[in-house]
């Protein structure tokens, strides 16, 4: 009877054993749970990887294949977005335009006016984009983004009460318009006014 006793006593103490051998359950803490995957590193596309290899001096480029790579880049929204690319172009347009090729000069000087529009650099950007229009009337995307800067103009004088230049500025600014959508009708951007615009830029 003792015997018994014995061994079942013993069981249970080896039973208990094994299980407090167990591995206990993996419990992650929510700090680890909240942390967010890491981003998919940025892919290149072929026109940055030309970007920084002009910048390189390794691809020694002609004001026109500058002027035509800005457009290429310019055009392209997660280009445009990444201020590294941004950067670079624009050291590259300045570089070209020290060179004695003065045939694309419009072209570069409306690539800067938008680069440094989209950084926010409004009064830079107005000066160059007037340069670029003076040396090429006849260009839609210039008179577009003049547009959207008298727009601007425009919203700033409206917040501070002052009517009759806001109009003036938001008058200048569909003039600008006009011309841009008389130039490329098909551009269905250019059918907007410039105050939705800056409405749609703005989330508004």
């Amino acid at each position: 009877m003792m015997k018994s006793v014995v061994a079942a006593m013993l069981a249970l103490v080896l039973l208990g054993g094994m299980l407090g051998c167990a591995p206990a359950p993996m419990v992650v803490p929510p700090e680890a749970a909240q942390v967010p995957p890491p981003k998919p590193p940025h892919i290149e596309t072929s026109a940055q990887i030309r970007l920084k290899n002009a910048l390189l001096g390794r691809d020694d480029m002609s004001a026109a294949q500058v002027a035509d790579l800005s457009d290429q880049l310019l055009a392209d929204d997660s280009a445009l977005n990444n201020q590294e690319t941004m950067a670079r172009l624009e050291l590259l347009i300045l570089k070209t335009m020290k060179s004695s090729d003065k045939s694309h000069r419009a072209t570069l000087w409306r690539s800067l006016g938008i680069i440094h529009y989209h950084q926010h650099k409004y009064k830079q950007a107005r000066q160059e984009l007037q340069a670029a229009n003076e040396l090429n009337p006849q260009n839609a995307r210039t008179h577009f983004y003049l547009a959207c800067l008298f727009a601007h103009q425009g919203q700033i004088y409206e917040r501070l009460g002052k009517r009759r230049i806001s109009r003036q500025q938001f008058k200048r600014a569909s003039i600008e318009i006009g011309m841009a959508r008389k130039l490329d009708p098909h551009n269905p951007l250019y059918k907007k006014n410039a105050r939705q615009i800056i409405q749609q830029e703005n989330g508004t």
